[in-house]
């Protein structure tokens, strides 16, 4: 995945049910998450055209995979796993073996596909957040 690729990517992530987009996915954040991870997001291209994308970074320690997404029409081709296979092997190369996702509790299809692919639901940790803005869409 490159800046240029943001419309589609963007246009892909917004078409994509329980995705959940804040303002820390503009452009210039998604520009600069990618600079800060080089070589780690993918996109699926069908005909010159985007039909999955997968964020991934680091912070040093541990791999984080975000915003997976594959279009509707695309889904069931192997697209999604092809993503993550891609990301996985990319981190490991930079000597990340163990990554993490974040999957919202209603997103069901998206945490079955998880568990087939091998994830492990973790049951023993609980995700804590704080915003230091006002502003709650970040």
């Amino acid at each position: 995945m490159q800046s240029t690729d943001y419309d589609s990517v963007i246009g892909l992530w917004h078409d994509t049910e329980n995705m959940q987009l804040r303002e820390a996915d503009s452009r210039e954040s998604i520009t600069e998450y990618l600079d800060q991870n080089p070589n780690l997001s993918y996109v699926a291209m069908v005909t010159d055209r985007i039909v999955g994308a997968v964020l991934v970074g680091t912070d040093g320690r541990r791999g984080y995979i975000q915003h997976l997404a594959v279009a509707d029409k695309h889904r069931g081709k192997r697209i999604g796993r092809g993503l993550i296979e891609k990301a996985t092997q990319a981190l490991g190369l930079i000597g990340i073996n163990k990554t993490h996702l974040f999957v919202t509790t209603e997103n069901e299809n998206a945490q079955q596909f998880y568990r087939s692919l091998g994830w492990e639901d973790r049951k023993e940790i609980k995700m804590y957040s704080f915003n230091a803005s006002a502003n709650l869409n970040i």
